[in-house]
């Protein structure tokens, strides 16, 4: 870590009084403190996973050193995930992988060794159907030297999401590794008069290609062209509920600090209304060609279908 990075404030994550943690990532600007779900109550332990219960969410946190491996971790971690949730539905996952884009064993990348570990859990309890369960989930690179993992869970059976521009990222191609990526682009859950909904990590992915790989105002442009067609496939119009009565939580993930004053008059331009909760953090990406990554969770949200 450079020096200029040493003097960042880590992000940190709360769920409840007890359960803060770190996944290791610099804030470049806006929020160093992310609390979606309010202040919850711890309800105990599942394996790794620390356990807190706010309002209908069952949400969890683990921190693990990797002695066996990331691909050995994400399995296991996973498993701990499901005995949790066994009661409840899956709804958003947030990875945060040590060395992303370095290999791994037998010269693979780790988020491909990630990405493996994460399938094979995923289908050992589902079945070959397991891709129709994926939730939202989003998974970048930590600049700390251990796996974190969180997620949320809610009691009533939410709606996974695929963007039409996009090849779901469960159906890439092998050229992306040898098990491709589990997670939605997004989940809707439904509730009896507002409904939440996880935008996954999206970035400038068109099909299955990397688009404009040396341009970060490309890369912005091309993931906000993304974001817009999500939207409307949530059904949240083109803008994200921008103008509606929803809270609105970004966190925007950069490869390069130098990046931060364009991708942020970008998004204030585009995308961000006054009152988004909004974080910068300095992080490397599922793919070493992306640039920019851009994550949402909206709460509030009126007028979908329950």
């Amino acid at each position: 870590m450079s020096t200029t990075e040493t003097d960042l404030p880590l992000l940190r994550i709360t769920f409840d009084a007890e359960e803060i943690f770190f996944p290791g990532l610099p804030v470049l600007a806006g929020e160093s403190v992310e609390e979606l779900f309010g202040v919850g109550r711890p309800v105990g332990r599942v394996g790794a996973f620390s356990l807190s219960q706010s309002g209908d969410w069952l949400l969890g946190a683990a921190t693990v050193s990797l002695p066996s491996g990331l691909e050995e971790a994400s399995h296991r971690l996973y498993g701990d995930i499901f005995e949790a949730t066994r009661d409840w539905h899956l709804a958003r996952s947030w990875n945060y992988d040590p060395a992303i884009n370095e290999s791994g064993p037998a010269g693979l990348e780790n988020y491909r060794v990630f990405c493996r570990g994460r399938s094979l859990a995923f289908e050992q309890l589902y079945g070959s159907g397991f891709n129709a369960r994926l939730p939202s989930a989003s998974a970048v690179g930590s600049k700390s030297g251990e796996l974190t993992i969180a997620f949320a869970a809610c009691p009533v059976r939410p709606r996974h999401v695929e963007n039409p521009l996009q090849v779901p990222a469960y159906e890439y191609p092998g050229e992306y590794g040898p098990r491709a990526p589990s997670f939605a682009r997004a989940t809707v859950v439904p509730g009896p008069e507002q409904a939440t909904v996880f935008i996954s990590g999206t970035a400038a992915i068109r099909g299955h290609a990397t688009v404009a790989p040396h341009s970060v105002r490309e890369q912005v442009e091309c993931t906000l062209e993304n974001l817009r067609e999500l939207s409307r496939a949530c059904g949240l119009g083109v803008d994200l509920d921008h103008g509606g009565d929803s809270t609105r939580h970004f966190k925007v993930y950069l490869r390069h600090a130098t990046d931060l004053p364009l991708v942020a008059t970008l998004l204030e331009e585009k995308l961000l209304a006054g009152t988004d909760r909004v974080s910068y953090v300095l992080s490397d990406m599922c793919r070493s060609s992306l640039l920019v990554e851009i994550e949402a969770t909206l709460f509030g949200v009126t007028g979908l279908p329950a």
